[in-house]
């Protein structure tokens, strides 16, 4: 069996109930019949990625055309304290879909992070450049690309950073919540990166898988690691700015170095990723951050 000469492709969705894969089950839609799996209930199939036995179980029983992996172990803090837990989601189960799927030639679309990077330069880092995770999360994200690389499988890796969408636990629904109920805000001025709204993510992910399907792109030949965030680069307190220039709300918000908010895990000051490589083999442009910020905050209104 061959995803790329299948008419009407079986598409499994790993995680659809995340950021990401909310916005996936809608935008994978139109290639073809997307069958849904998660942890969590309200899906089509229930998988555990920390089981084995269940991930195999899945593919065996949906039999996919394509999968996307959209579920992680995200909690980034936490990680630093449940390693066992972040080390099997993140790192383990790519490695295991890899293996199961690499027989088949079924192409797979993963996603990973910026945080595989130590942050200790001022230029955005391209794919190939030395990885230095500083956290668990990071490192264990880091291993689950090497490993999905190792299996042999048709893996397209697609690093991406500072998810935020319309659902979910992330930066931007936060801010426009304590706005409203602060009068002052201190934000982290001195972590650089790149604002990525979910939707659009997904939608690149679409587009990706789409040409791999109908043939555009043979994907024994684009297999690998590929950065997809919005273009450009902010600190939290620039993004925190322009999300407030947007609203009425009269909080304040002060800058402060992460050394004043500190936390369980160390973040990269600078982890902003260069996206020529997308544009140079999918040909896709990636918007600026303000502009999908724009587009975003349109619909919430």
């Amino acid at each position: 069996m061959t995803a790329l000469t299948t008419k009407s492709p079986r598409l499994l969705l790993i995680g659809a109930n995340g950021q990401v894969g909310w916005e996936l089950c809608r935008t994978l839609a139109p290639i073809g019949r997307v069958i849904t799996a998660s942890v969590e209930k309200g899906t089509d199939y229930w998988v555990d990625l920390a089981d084995s036995e269940s991930v195999s179980r899945l593919i065996q029983e949906t039999r996919p055309d394509a999968v996307v992996n959209a579920a992680a172990y995200t909690a980034v803090d936490k990680a630093e304290t449940e390693k066992a837990i972040a080390q099997r989601i993140n790192a383990d189960a790519p490695g295991m879909l890899g293996a199961l799927l690499k027989d088949w030639g079924v192409p797979i679309i993963h996603y990973s992070t910026d945080f595989v990077f130590a942050g200790d330069t001022s230029l955005p880092y391209k794919e190939d450049d030395p990885t230095g995770p500083l956290n668990v999360y990071g490192a264990t994200k880091l291993e689950g690309e090497r490993r999905l690389l190792a299996s042999g499988a048709n893996a397209v890796i697609l690093r991406t950073a500072w998810i935020y969408g319309a659902r979910g636990s992330n930066f931007l629904l936060t801010m426009r919540r304590m706005f409203a109920e602060k009068e002052e805000l201190r934000i982290v001025n001195d972590q650089t990166g790149s604002p990525t709204w979910s939707r659009m993510l997904a939608e690149v992910t679409s587009l990706v898988l789409h040409r791999l399907l109908v043939g555009e792109l043979e994907v024994e030949r684009v297999k690998g690691v590929y950065h997809v965030t919005g273009a450009g680069q902010a600190s939290w307190y620039d993004f925190a700015c322009t999300i407030l220039g947007t609203r009425g709300d009269q909080c304040r918000l002060r800058p402060i170095s992460s050394a004043e908010y500190p936390a369980p895990a160390r973040r990269p000051a600078y982890s902003v990723l260069d996206n020529t490589k997308i544009w140079e083999t999918f040909g896709i442009q990636l918007p600026d951050w303000r502009q999908s910020l724009r587009q975003c905050l349109e619909e919430l209104r």
